[in-house]
């Protein structure tokens, strides 16, 4: 038993640091952008993500990638890297966080809220919601 103490707190030391550093590279949105809702009707969400693909292809494509695995090459000097769009943490957030993350950006993201209009980047998020492994 003794032997095994040193190993259980090297272990929480560890996870402790690890469990930090992803915490601060984890990028949250507002509480209150969670209770956004999606303004597009169901049964128009499929042309609205046609229509996200494309403004995607030309505005967000360069970074994080063709599939958004975020392998784009305009991302790969950029730290933190584009986010892995596909991954169940980006796909469980609601689409009002994921709105509210297009639309003020963070560090070399781009502030798209000045830039595509309401309707474009929900068409965007609307896209982003295809994306999936």
């Amino acid at each position: 038993m003794k032997r095994l103490i040193p190993v259980i707190v090297l272990s929480f030391v560890l996870f402790g640091f690890l469990n930090i550093n992803l915490q601060q590279d984890r990028w949250i949105a507002p509480e209150e952008a969670k209770s956004v809702k999606n303004p597009v009707k169901s049964i128009d969400k499929g042309l609205s993500a046609k229509r996200g693909k494309r403004i995607f292809k030309t505005r967000c494509m360069i970074c994080h990638g063709v599939n958004g695995v975020g392998n784009g090459p305009g991302g790969k000097a950029l730290s933190p890297k584009p986010q892995n769009l596909t991954l169940p943490m980006v796909q469980k957030q609601t689409d009002g966080e994921i709105f509210w993350k297009v639309s003020n950006g963070r560090n070399a993201m781009i502030k798209w809220g000045p830039i595509l209009s309401e309707n474009e980047r929900w068409d965007v998020v609307n896209y982003v919601r295809t994306l999936d492994n």
